[in-house]
């Protein structure tokens, strides 16, 4: 997988990348495509933000996380992703669940 990996008034280290793209495989467990994973790493006075817009053949993720540090940032970004992934790989288990609640009628009590 191909990660476009961007950065504002700070330099992306190695090992920054390195962990962005082992975290990014993380999500390779859902089975759905990333299809052009953009990922944008910034310094924003004392807090590191980390920004991400991955679209899916369902709709496009969209997260972003802070922190004082980057990883720990990195971390929680990719643990919002995975709750958006997790929300739509289940969204049509839950319609089917719900219609047929919806035509359930209850017995008249007379």
């Amino acid at each position: 997988m191909i990660v476009n990996i961007t950065s504002k008034q700070m330099e992306i280290t190695p090992a920054i990348r390195e962990h962005v793209e082992d975290r990014l495989a993380k999500l390779e467990k859902w089975q759905t495509d990333l299809i052009n994973p953009h990922i944008v790493l910034s310094k924003e006075s004392k807090e590191f933000v980390a920004d991400a817009t991955i679209n899916t053949p369902n709709g496009t993720l969209v997260a972003s996380a802070k922190h004082d540090d980057m990883y720990t940032a990195i971390n929680d970004l990719i643990a919002k992703l995975e709750r958006q992934l997790n929300k739509v790989q289940h969204k049509s288990e839950a319609r089917r669940a719900a219609t047929s609640v919806k035509d359930f009628t209850p017995a008249a009590e007379e």
